[in-house]
């Protein structure tokens, strides 16, 4: 008896040690440098040709992640399979012309059109309505006495803008929208920057919806020799602004005509069951896409965001080892890397309002992009050892805590909440995935690590630029944050109101 009394306790005292091996320390060291370095140089390879969203590149990024959570054992994320489709549309210009007076003027040469700001069509007017700047204020009124219903406007330059069709900008198009709103069907906007020696591209930019509650007047963008040939000697005076709106007669044709390609795109998604959570889910996203590839220059997107999709990858195996062993999480994990972030937050907000889970039952989402580099105008603290922690202070109380203990037991970094600042002039909270399921009430961390110059968005965003190791001891506090919250008894409260974003 007394034997077999030692025995017990010494096979307790293995599985006890067994267990205490088991803690998330020992999965957390399995992400690695060496795997993170890689799992990258495949993702921001040249065969990847920068991963544009809905492009043969970013199919291959997707095959490549949906092999990588397949050889794991995740389970597929979107039910039936590893990936959740959305669809995407993209214009190409078939040929377009300007007529004036019967005299037929060249593309570049003469006018440009912008493809994905117009819709096909031939429009033959005999007035064209003169609207000066086309600006519609509190103060000023450009169409006060015109009806420019059914019609073409023609307008100047905006100042300090001489190659911009209606003056956009981030904030809008406030002449399209005054001309739109007035009533006319296609705009002329004058610039001085004729011929061109930059080409039209074709291609129009990509867009995710076929149909529109509104249609857009058709845009052209003209040449002062043609503004001449509709308003005469009038011109030279408009352009010193001593020239007020007023019709005038000339017959003008406008022909654009354009096809529409449906395209596709993705999200990767693997899934980690849980125990007795099982029903509630923890989120761990990045995006895979990046900028594609201009003529034979690749845009790799080592940083942005190759380096937030290997650590999701790594984490994945973490886990995965983890619940080998006997440890697997008690909610469950969703493993998620999206698409066309680079184009709008496309994958994510495809996600958010097509959601394959719960959005209530979901707990949290840890979202990464940019873990790879240092910030080189930070001055404060240990550049080498920092993350920038974002949106914790929002929408639930308890994510500061937990981040915070979590990082005081395991990894020491200093965590940096320059972007939860509300006078951010970079709006960084707002501009990647986790603000789509912010939106939706999700409580959300995102992790970055403030690179917007340097390489950012160039094709010298490269493999070998990474601090591997930095990178390996961010996704491991990543890692450290979401086995706290995949395994705590309650799920996040959310309990702090959203924060709208001002005019982005």
């Amino acid at each position: 008896m007394k034997q077999l009394s030692l025995l017990l306790i010494l096979l307790a005292s293995m599985v006890a040690g067994a267990q205490k091996q088991a803690g998330p320390d020992a999965f957390a060291k399995s992400i690695t440098a060496d795997d993170l370095s890689r799992n990258l140089h495949i993702v921001a390879g040249k065969d990847m040709e920068g991963r544009e969203t809905a492009t043969d590149g970013q199919k291959k990024a997707a095959a490549f992640i949906e092999n990588q959570f397949r050889s794991l054992g995740l389970l597929p994320g979107n039910k039936d399979g590893y990936q959740l489709y959305y669809p995407v549309y993209q214009d190409s210009l078939v040929n377009t012309a300007v007529e004036i007076n019967g005299q037929l003027y060249e593309l570049d040469k003469d006018f440009s059109v912008s493809v994905g700001q117009c819709n096909t069509s031939t429009y033959r007017f005999a007035e064209v309505v003169f609207v000066g700047n086309g600006l519609v204020d509190s103060t000023h009124d450009d169409y006060k006495g015109l009806d420019v219903r059914g019609k073409v406007v023609l307008m100047l330059a905006q100042a300090g803008q001489p190659g911009q069709g209606g003056g956009g900008n981030r904030f809008g198009n406030p002449r399209l929208d005054a001309a739109q709103k007035n009533g006319a069907i296609a705009v002329l906007t004058i610039a001085g920057n004729f011929p061109r020696t930059t080409k039209t591209n074709p291609k129009g930019n990509m867009y995710l919806s076929a149909f529109q509650k509104t249609v857009r007047p058709n845009q052209f963008t003209i040449s002062e020799k043609m503004a001449t040939a509709i308003m005469g000697a009038d011109y030279a005076n408009a352009k010193t602004g001593n020239i007020q709106s007023k019709v005038y007669t000339a017959n003008v044709m406008l022909r654009f005509n354009k096809a529409t390609t449906n395209l596709q795109s993705s999200d990767v998604m693997g899934l980690l069951e849980g125990t007795d959570l099982k029903d509630q889910y923890v989120f761990i996203t990045a995006h895979y896409d990046h900028l594609g590839k201009r003529d034979t220059v690749i845009y790799y997107g080592a940083d942005d965001d190759g380096s937030g999709t290997v650590s999701v990858l790594e984490m994945a195996q973490a886990f995965v080892k983890a619940k080998a062993a006997g440890k697997g999480p008690r909610r469950s994990i969703v493993f998620m890397t999206v698409s066309g972030e680079e184009k709008g937050l496309w994958g994510s907000g495809y996600y958010a309002d097509h959601p394959v889970y719960p959005l209530d039952k979901t707990t949290v989402d840890l979202n990464i992009d940019m873990i790879g580099r240092i910030d080189a105008t930070r001055k404060q603290g240990d550049s080498t050892n920092y993350v920038y922690v974002v949106g914790d202070d929002k929408l639930s109380s308890d994510l500061k805590p937990i981040s915070e203990t979590m990082n005081k037991k395991y990894t020491n970094l200093e965590l940096d909440y320059k972007f939860n600042d509300a006078k951010d002039p970079n709006r960084i909270y707002f501009r990647s995935d986790h603000y789509n399921f912010a939106q939706k009430g999700v409580p959300i961390i995102f992790y970055y690590d403030g690179m917007l110059g340097a390489d950012y968005h160039k094709p010298t965003d490269t493999p070998d630029k990474i601090n591997y190791q930095l990178l390996a001891k961010r996704a491991q506090l990543v890692f450290y944050t979401a086995w706290e919250m995949a395994n705590r008894d309650e799920m996040l409260k959310r309990d702090i109101i959203l924060e709208k974003p001002r005019g982005f």
